[in-house]
């Protein structure tokens, strides 16, 4: 009786097992997919861009270097005081 038990846990535990292997399968799948799609993704925005490849190069290593390409291109203005602060620091 004891072994029919046995038997049936390790009839569960090869089931089990090949579920995780399939899951495994399936998930190296979708993360591939996903990986794939990212790429994809990725071509179009820069194709979108419609920038000449060297120039597309020459960006990126730009970025990359931690040069400005985009945002603010002046520096930040000091702030300013209002009418009320600078009588107050006056008295």
């Amino acid at each position: 009786m004891a072994t029919s038990r046995t038997a049936r846990v390790d009839a569960e535990i090869a089931k089990v097992k090949a579920k995780i292997a399939e899951f495994q399968t399936k998930l190296k799948g979708l993360t591939q997919k996903r990986t794939e799609m990212e790429n994809l993704e990725i071509v179009e925005i820069v194709r979108g861009l419609r920038i000449p490849l060297d120039q597309l190069a020459a960006m990126l290593q730009n970025i990359k270097g931690g040069g400005r390409t985009s945002g603010q291109v002046v520096p930040k203005s000091e702030p300013t005081t209002t009418p009320k602060e600078t009588e107050d620091e006056t008295e």
